[in-house]
């Protein structure tokens, strides 16, 4: 079978994965090799009454178990807790040739290939126990719904496809009406980075919708990726729409810093430059900036395998303001504001790395922390949910969304486990 075969190949990361973290990491040369490295961590899932690590000082239990594909998280401000279960919506342009059917291959000994349920479930635990006695399907027959944020009493939902609006009453355990479409999302056959987040503004007059790019590094040409590697404005009223930030390869993660009042999202950056490159990121986003995608990474690194180059753009580009490691797939995002962890968790962001699949060794598979101050970075990243690789290299879990439950415990959305965990501080 290729794709193990493929496993085998390619040299182990020269660097420590630590290097490639902080807000000037380590880069090495890249490489260009011809068979780029494809290390998959096969998903098994959780043994009975087994859990992922949490940090010390604090716990964790199941809130809910036995989902369809969790990955993204929404706290109601009754308490309920939204799931999106969910995966990849029909893609029959982004699996052709033998590149595609290997990423096939990858995408299904990696747990990702489950068709999507296509819904948001609500989970509510009635008597604040931890722990989720009440489930309902609040939303059914969505298109791959992924981010989720309650306006007024409109729900609104990102499809791949479309932002979708909900009447939504306080305390409703089902939604019945049809969805109302406030603006179309780039999609297609391709629709090669198909997760689209969203958070509305801190007045709730606009959202904030992320849209990954439709390749690698724009080998389709830049005609494919009209719209995409960014994030849009919406004004709701109006619906209309523009570009707010864009060069950010996938960004999915959203979250207001508190202390500046910034937008922060996390970005998945480019493969097969080798094992140490690119790293993901945290940055704080700007109006108009550009990030540097498909032309260059990390600011001004230039990717010679983009053809035509642009060096005017990569003259503007924005060097990110955090390294989250290479190939670890940072996705979750969630500001620390209201948590009770503890002190070390006071300030900063949480963060769920769903890991690589294109790395020696393994990096990501856990959910980590990066302390703030003063509005930015400042520290070394602090594991807080770790364990989702099992000794042998397989995976029981992989984090995805994290939230912040109404209690103050971090909830972790983990797709292969099936499972939303929740870290909370251990009684003393």
């Amino acid at each position: 079978m290729l794709v193990v075969a493929l496993t085998v190949f390619g040299p182990a990361a020269a660097f420590g994965a630590e290097l490639g973290f902080g807000p000037q990491p380590t880069l090495p040369a890249p490489e260009h090799a011809l068979v780029p490295t494809v290390n998959i961590a096969p998903a098994i899932g959780w043994p009975a009454g087994a859990a992922p690590t949490p940090a010390p000082g604090t716990q964790v239990a199941a809130f809910a178990s036995g989902l369809d594909h969790p990955r993204w998280l929404y706290v109601l401000p009754n308490g309920d807790v939204l799931v999106a279960e969910t995966n990849a919506p029909p893609k029959p342009d982004d699996g052709k040739g033998i590149k595609g059917w290997v990423m096939g291959k990858v995408m299904q000994r990696a747990g990702a290939a489950v068709p999507s349920a296509n819904r948001i479930t609500l989970l509510r635990d009635t008597n604040g126990d931890g722990v989720a006695d009440l489930r309902s399907v609040l939303i059914e027959g969505l298109n791959s719904p992924f981010g989720m944020a309650l306006v007024g009493r409109t729900l609104y939902v990102a499809n791949s496809d479309a932002v979708l609006g909900f009447p939504y009453t306080d305390g409703a355990t089902q939604i019945l009406a049809a969805g109302t479409k406030l603006v179309d999302l780039p999609a297609g056959p391709i629709n090669h980075h198909w997760t689209k987040n969203l958070i509305a503004s801190q007045d709730g007059s606009k959202l904030y919708v992320t849209v990954g790019s439709n390749s690698n590094v724009a080998e389709r040409g830049m005609e494919a990726e009209a719209g995409r590697a960014a994030i849009w404005e919406v004004d709701i009223a109006s619906a209309k729409q523009r570009l707010f930030a864009t060069g950010l390869r996938n960004p999915n993660g959203l979250a207001w810093e508190p202390s500046t009042g910034a937008l922060w999202t996390v970005v998945n950056e480019r493969d097969e430059l080798g094992d140490d490159l690119v790293p993901d990121f945290l940055t704080s986003v700007s109006d108009g900036g550009f990030y540097g995608w498909p032309y260059s990474y990390f600011g001004q690194h230039v990717d010679s395998r983009v053809e035509p180059q642009r060096p005017d753009l990569v003259a503007k580009a924005k060097a990110p303001d955090y390294a989250l490691g290479a190939h670890t797939a940072s996705l979750g995002l969630a500001a620390a504001t209201g948590n009770t962890l503890g002190q070390t968790f006071a300030n900063g962001m949480f963060i769920g790395q769903h890991g690589s699949w294109n790395r020696r060794p393994h990096s990501g598979y856990k959910v980590v922390f990066v302390p703030f101050k003063s509005g930015q970075p400042a520290g070394d990243p602090v594991d807080v949910l770790t364990g989702f690789l099992n000794p042998e290299g397989k995976a029981q879990g992989r984090p995805v969304g994290v939230v912040l439950d109404k209690q103050g415990a971090l909830l972790v959305a983990d797709d292969v486990g099936n499972v939303v965990w929740r870290v909370s501080a251990k009684a003393l």
